[in-house]
């Protein structure tokens, strides 16, 4: 099945910065929370013991409860909290908070994410060697607290900050392209520049580096190469015209789809905007994390 493109979307109602910066953290949760249930599974298998996967219930390979969330939310609350009490981007800062998130034995943590900040440890070096290996999306889930702080800045000072966090545990070129992609789209999209503007983000980060060419085949069951990640994203984000039916599309996808879900969120809170958060995937949320990225996503962003 090729990707089509959907109609342009609708009007949405009007939405403060603030308001978007809100919904896009908390999109990123409700995402990572929707698409656990279903990781690693395929399209077909999630078709099987769901039919259409449209409520955040918990459960999954890593039995989670019905609202918990996995480390997408839970390192961009580390970076967000080290990123205020810096009152910057701060490499050194992003890795103890990393460290201190991984001591505290969360529910789920990648392998690269794990290989290098054990090599933090005993390096205190705060940036990972430059791999062609480590080009996860580790790094591009957890990117949103940096758009956020950095909003209004220049490219290369954006460009800086994603690097500062990136580099402690995804060294990678690719990596870096998609970060600074996602952040670019993060902000325009706060600034209620909608899809369109998105999209020329999307198109330009597959004409820099080929790989991530997005509007090709169906990209299904994808991996946590960023690369398949990002393709997911996008046939979702612009093949779709709400909220719900952009994430609802990525995470029966399967794959790693807490992250596609998670990233599809984010991207998708902050174009259709708080009200477009459908109310029960709100309340399922675990309270304490709904109230956490909210409250830090305004916090950011009196930063930038």
């Amino acid at each position: 099945m090729l990707w089509t493109r959907a109609v342009s979307p609708p009007p949405v109602a009007p939405a403060t910065p603030e308001g978007r910066a809100a919904a896009a953290y908390l999109g990123l949760a409700v995402g990572d929370a929707l698409g656990a249930t279903v990781e690693f599974l395929t399209p077909r298998e999630i078709q099987h013991q769901h039919g259409t996967h449209r409520d955040i219930v918990g459960g999954g390979w890593l039995h989670l409860k019905p609202g918990q969330v996995t480390d997408d939310t839970t390192m961009s609350l580390a970076l967000g909290k080290a990123i205020l009490a810096a009152g910057h981007v701060d490499a050194r800062a992003a890795a103890d908070a990393f460290d201190a998130w991984m001591r505290a034995k969360p529910v789920d943590i990648g392998n690269t994410v794990r290989r290098n900040l054990i090599a933090y440890r005993k390096t205190g070096h705060p940036e990972a060697p430059l791999s062609e290996h480590d080009a996860g999306n580790g790094a591009a889930m957890r990117v949103l607290p940096v758009a956020l702080a950095t909003f209004g800045q220049p490219p290369d000072v954006v460009a800086a900050a994603c690097r500062a966090q990136g580099h402690v545990t995804h060294h990678n070129l690719l990596s870096d392209a998609a970060s600074d992609t996602l952040a670019a789209m993060v902000h325009d999209l706060l600034a209620g520049q909608g899809l369109d503007t998105a999209r020329r983000h999307a198109d330009a980060l597959a004409a820099a580096h080929p790989l991530f060419a997005w509007q090709g085949k169906r990209r299904d069951n994808p991996s946590g190469y960023v690369v398949e990640t990002l393709q997911a994203v996008f046939q979702a984000l612009f093949s779709t015209h709400s909220f719900e039916a952009c994430l609802v599309d990525v995470v029966n996808r399967g794959g790693d789809a807490d992250t596609t879900g998670a990233i599809a969120g984010m991207l998708a809170g902050a174009c259709y905007g708080p009200d477009a958060i459908p109310t029960r995937w709100r309340k399922a949320v675990d309270t304490e994390v709904r109230q956490r990225v909210e409250w830090q996503a305004v916090a950011l962003l009196k930063r930038g």
